[in-house]
C-alpha cells in the first residue's frame, strides 16, 4: 500500500513537472522573441548569455527534480528557483502567487469581499482589533479582543496572519463560519458571517486639531485614496474656517503612484510637475502632472513625515517640498525612490518588478539604499550625506538627494522604554482596556487616566503574571558573563550585587518613573474601546510632539514663511 502511494505520488509530481518545464519552454520561446529585439540592437552578448542561463536553469529543474533522491514538489522547487533569482535584486522585485495577487487585487481596485473586521496578533494570538461599523461582523457582535479559534473549521493556532485573513475574505454573498473565544464566556462563541463589498479605507482621521487648524489622516494609497482626500477636506471646509491644515502620512507604507498625483492634485497649482520616472531605456521616461485645481490653494499645509512613510507617501513630501507648497515636519522618511510595475505571468501568479527610479520635481532621487552597486561581499551600500548631491526647491531652497525626505523642521519622538515596549509587544494595553471598557460602558467628557487607574492596571498586569527585563539588567547580566571568563576576583561580584539590588529598587518603581507614557497610551486605549477610533485618535493629540510642532507652525505665519522662503536663484 505505502508503495503504491509512493507511486501515485511521484506519477502526479512529474505531471505537475512536465508541465513547468513546458512553462519554461514557453518562456524561453517568448523570450527568445523580446531577445531578437536586444540582438537587432547590436547586443548580441545579451542575447546570448540570457538563452544560456534559460536552458541552463531548465535542465538543472529537470535533473533535480525528476532525479532526486527524495520526492520534490516541483512547484515549490520551481518557486524557491523564481526567489533565490530575485533575491539578488531587490526587495521589491518579487513573485506573487495567488495569495499575494489577492493583495495586489485589494490595493488596485480599492476593495475587497470580507466580513468587515481588522485583525491582528496580540501576544502570538490571532484577535480582533476592531469591527468596521456598518458590515457583517460589527451587526453580530463581534468584540476588540475576540480571539480567532477557527476559521471553515480550521484551526488557526498555527496560522500566519496573512493566512487567516485569506481564509476570511472570499467573494461578496459568500458566508464564513468563525469560532471566537471571548473573556468571560465559559465556551468558545460560534459565528456565521455573511461576506460583504468592504471599502478600503484610506482616511483614517478628519477633523479640526484646534480651532480651524485641520488634519486628514491618510493611512494609504489605494485606488480612491484622492478622492477619499478631496472629500475629507470639503468637510473640513464645510465645517468651519480653515485657517491651516496637517497632512499625516506618518507610517503610510505607499501604494499606487498615480493615486500619489491626484492627491497631490488637491494641494499644488494646476499643471504643476509632481513626479518623474526614469527606467533602464533612454526613452523611458514619463512625467506626472497635477490634473486640477487645488482644493485650498492659499490654505497653509504641514506634511507630517517618519521612518515609516516610504513610497508614494514620499512622491507627495518631495513634491510638497520641492514646490515650496507647505512644510515637511517630523523625521526622516523611510528612503524608497523605485518604481514597480505589475506583470501577468498567469491567471494565477504575476512579477512585480522594479522598472524604473522617480524623481522628484526638483530633479532628486530619494533611494537611500543602493540596491544595484554591491560590496563583493554582496552587501549592498548607502550613500552618506556628505556625497549627497544637491538640488534646489521653487523657492531655491537647498534639498540633497537619497536618503528620504529630510523634513523642513525636524520633530524627533521620544524613544520607548523597555517597559512600553514589552507592554505594547505583550498585548498588555490592549487586553486592560478591553477589560476596562467590559466594567465601564461610558467615559466622562474630561476622561483622563488617574493614579487608581494606574494602580489598577498595574494589579492586572501581576494577575497576568507580565514580566520583563530592563536594559540595565540585561547589560548587568552581560558583564557578570564577561566576569566570569576573565576570572575577576570576588570584590567586583559584590559591586555587581548590589549594582542589581540597585535595579531592582529602580524596576519597582518603573510605573513612576514612566508614568507619562503610560498614561496616555492607556488612555488613547480606553477611549478608543469605548468612544471609537475617531475619539481615540483625538485623545492622542495631547501626547503627540510631531503634530503640536506642526499646529505651531502653522499659526505663526512668519515662522511658516521664513521655514518656505528661499535664496534668490542665479
Amino acid at each position: 500500500m505505502k508503495e503504491t502511494i509512493n507511486m501515485k505520488k511521484q506519477g502526479s509530481n512529474k505531471r505537475a513537472l512536465w508541465k513547468n518545464i513546458a512553462l519554461i519552454a514557453v518562456g524561453g520561446v517568448v523570450a527568445i522573441g523580446l531577445l531578437s529585439a536586444f540582438q537587432s540592437k547590436g547586443d548580441g552578448d545579451l542575447f546570448l548569455k540570457i538563452h544560456r542561463g534559460i536552458d541552463v536553469f531548465g535542465k538543472v529543474y529537470r535533473e533535480v527534480a525528476a532525479n532526486y533522491v527524495d520526492d520534490v514538489d516541483p512547484d515549490r522547487f520551481m518557486r524557491a528557483g523564481i526567489d533565490g533569482m530575485l533575491k539578488t535584486l531587490d526587495p521589491y522585485t518579487v513573485y506573487l502567487g495567488e495569495k499575494e495577487s489577492d493583495e495586489i487585487d485589494l490595493v488596485t481596485s480599492g476593495k475587497y469581499g470580507g466580513i468587515g473586521v481588522t485583525i491582528g496578533l496580540r501576544d502570538g494570538i490571532i484577535t480582533v482589533i476592531s469591527p468596521i461599523e456598518g458590515f457583517s461582523a460589527a451587526k453580530q457582535g463581534i468584540q476588540p479582543g475576540d480571539r480567532v479559534i477557527e476559521v471553515e473549521g480550521k484551526n488557526v493556532k498555527t496560522m500566519s496572519l496573512e493566512d487567516v485573513r485569506v481564509l476570511v475574505r472570499g467573494a461578496p454573498g459568500t458566508t464564513v463560519h468563525m469560532k471566537i473565544d471571548r473573556d468571560g464566556e465559559p465556551k468558545p462563541l460560534e459565528f456565521v458571517f455573511i461576506r460583504e463589498e468592504i471599502p478600503v479605507r484610506n482616511v483614517s482621521y478628519a477633523g479640526f486639531v484646534e480651532d480651524g487648524i485641520g488634519m486628514v489622516r491618510l493611512d494609504r494609497f489605494s485606488r480612491t485614496a484622492g478622492d477619499d482626500v478631496r472629500n475629507a477636506v470639503k468637510e473640513l471646509k464645510a465645517k468651519g474656517t480653515l485657517r491651516g491644515l496637517i497632512l499625516d502620512i506618518r507610517d503610510n507604507p505607499g501604494g499606487l503612484l498615480d493615486v500619489a498625483v491626484d492627491v497631490v492634485s488637491k494641494f499644488v497649482p494646476e499643471s504643476s510637475l509632481v513626479v518623474s520616472t526614469r527606467g533602464r531605456r533612454s526613452d523611458s521616461e514619463r512625467k506626472y502632472y497635477s490634473i486640477e485645481k487645488p482644493m485650498a490653494p492659499d490654505v497653509p499645509l504641514a506634511v507630517l513625515v517618519d521612518r515609516g512613510s516610504a513610497s508614494a507617501s514620499e512622491i507627495v513630501a518631495g513634491a510638497i517640498q520641492d514646490l515650496d507648497r507647505g512644510v515637511i515636519v517630523g523625521t526622516r522618511t523611510f528612503g524608497k525612490g523605485l518604481v514597480q510595475t505589475i506583470t501577468r505571468l498567469s491567471e494565477n501568479s504575476s512579477l512585480k518588478i522594479t522598472s524604473g527610479r522617480y524623481y522628484t520635481p526638483s530633479g532628486r532621487s530619494i533611494q537611500e539604499i543602493d540596491y544595484f552597486h554591491r560590496t563583493k561581499d554582496g552587501v549592498v551600500t548607502i550613500k552618506p550625506d556628505s556625497l549627497r548631491q544637491e538640488y534646489r526647491t521653487a523657492h531655491n531652497r537647498r534639498v540633497l538627494e537619497g536618503g528620504g525626505i529630510v523634513p523642513d523642521s525636524t520633530v524627533l519622538e521620544e524613544p520607548y522604554s523597555k517597559l512600553f515596549e514589552e507592554l505594547n509587544r505583550k498585548a498588555m494595553f490592549f487586553k486592560y482596556a478591553n477589560q476596562y471598557a467590559a466594567q465601564n460602558k461610558t467615559l466622562p467628557a474630561n476622561f483622563e487616566v488617574t493614579d487608581a487607574i494606574l494602580k489598577d492596571f498595574e494589579k492586572f498586569l501581576k494577575e497576568k503574571e507580565f514580566s520583563y527585563q530592563e536594559e540595565s539588567e540585561i547589560k548587568l547580566r552581560e558583564l557578570r558573563q564577561l566576569a566570569d571568563k576573565s576570572r575577576y576576583g570576588k570584590s567586583f561580584y559584590e559591586g555587581l550585587d548590589k549594582v542589581s539590588k540597585s535595579i531592582d529598587t529602580e524596576k519597582e518603581r518603573a510605573f513612576e518613573r514612566y508614568n507619562k507614557e503610560l498614561s496616555a497610551t492607556l488612555k488613547v486605549e480606553i477611549v478608543s474601546r469605548i468612544k471609537g477610533e475617531k475619539a481615540g485618535v483625538e485623545a492622542s493629540f495631547a501626547d503627540d510632539p510631531q503634530l503640536k510642532a506642526a499646529v505651531s507652525l502653522l499659526k505663526n505665519k512668519p515662522v511658516y514663511s521664513v521655514l518656505l522662503k528661499g535664496g534668490s536663484k542665479k
